[in-house]
């Protein structure tokens, strides 16, 4: 139950906090400014195996280290609770929910141009439209229907390969060296996130204003991809250590630099104000479906009898598909503004025999 209830409020956390930043960021920065918050996952995935490892070598036992570990996962969430309460609505959520007033004092106080309410409290922007009523929206017009289509397939892949490796990798370490202790296994996945995934992050932030989106979700997908499928069709790499974590690693930087960053980026941009949240929440959504299969699977194509090769061939194969989804279906919003992105999701879908 408590499960369902992090659930809802990291649910409602991604939409929300993808959204308010790219509604405050300008045209030239708006993909670092995004890029930067999701790359906050990157101090997650070091902090967490650290107190795991230090936890695990203090000798303290297993029973209390997993409740000690999920105990301090509230200590985040109690400061997003209360900081997000410190942050205005968005000028143009304001705007377009006829709330000037407040849109004007989110502009003042992002600023400093005037005098605003250190406590934000609740916006009295008030739009018709509910998320069913927004879904119908996206459903309904040619132009965001398939890129929705594209931003929650592409999170879904990604999340599938993202989570089956993330949260199966004790099983997989364990499975490339059966004799190593829990502490080995939990150090050499830290050693794989400071190395490889935590680079990732902040080359994917530093070339998102300059290479494009689509760009770099399309090259993210292709390596991580072509690294899954080398894993699983080379049988000398399951059972040697090091070719298979340099892969491994290889393709971590990959997906941080690629689709895991671009994924969240992407939604938080394309779709107009009036359903940028629920284009965002219902792709985010999807990328979580994905991660619940991927977790659900991982272990029994590990206990299968091609154990690791074949796990990393079906999540090869999945990441060919978001590459597809990439390719086809999602636009490149680098350099064009909220405004142009959204006359652009408003305009008529035009029909060409011509290529792209």
């Amino acid at each position: 139950m408590c499960r369902v209830i992090l659930g809802i409020g990291i649910g409602g956390d991604y939409p929300v906090s993808a959204t308010i930043m790219s509604e405050y960021s300008g045209k030239q920065s708006r993909g670092r400014m995004v890029g930067l918050v999701f790359a906050m996952q990157g101090a997650g995935l070091i902090v967490g195996p650290l107190i795991a490892s230090i936890l695990l070598g203090s000798h303290i036992s297993n029973d209390a280290t997993w409740r000690i570990l999920l105990g301090l996962g509230a200590i985040p969430g109690l400061a997003v609770f209360y900081l997000r309460r410190q942050i205005h609505e968005t000028p143009r959520f304001a705007m377009a929910g006829g709330a000037t007033e407040e849109a004007q004092a989110a502009i003042a106080a992002a600023t400093g141009t005037g005098a605003a309410p250190v406590n934000a409290g609740e916006s009295s922007a008030r739009h018709p439209q509910g998320a069913l009523e927004g879904f119908g929206i996206l459903a309904r017009n040619q132009r965001m229907l398939p890129w929705l289509i594209g931003t929650a397939g592409a999170w879904a892949m990604l999340d599938f390969c993202y989570y089956g490796n993330s949260i199966s990798s004790p099983e997989i370490l364990a499975l490339l060296n059966p004799t190593a202790t829990e502490l080995h296994n939990v150090l050499v996945q830290l050693a794989i996130f400071a190395v490889f995934a935590v680079p990732g992050y902040f080359v994917a932030i530093a070339l998102l204003d300059r290479t494009g989106r689509k760009r770099i979700q399309v090259l993210g997908f292709a390596v991580m991809a072509l690294c899954f499928l080398l894993i699983g069709v080379i049988p000398s790499v399951t059972v040697h250590a090091w070719p298979f974590l340099i892969l491994f690693g290889i393709s971590y930087f990959f997906t941080e630099f690629g689709p895991n960053t671009t994924t969240f980026v992407y939604p938080a941009e394309i779709f107009p104000v009036e359903v940028r949240t629920t284009g965002h929440g219902v792709s985010a959504g999807a990328g979580k479906l994905g991660a619940f299969l991927g977790a659900f699977l991982f272990p029994d194509f590990l206990a299968s009898s091609l154990g690791i090769r074949g796990a990393e061939v079906n999540a090869g194969c999945v990441g060919v598909v978001g590459l597809l989804l990439t390719v086809a279906l999602l636009p490149e919003p680098k350099g064009k503004s909220l405004e142009e992105l959204s006359e652009e999701a408003h305009a008529p879908a035009r029909v060409s025999l011509e290529p792209a």
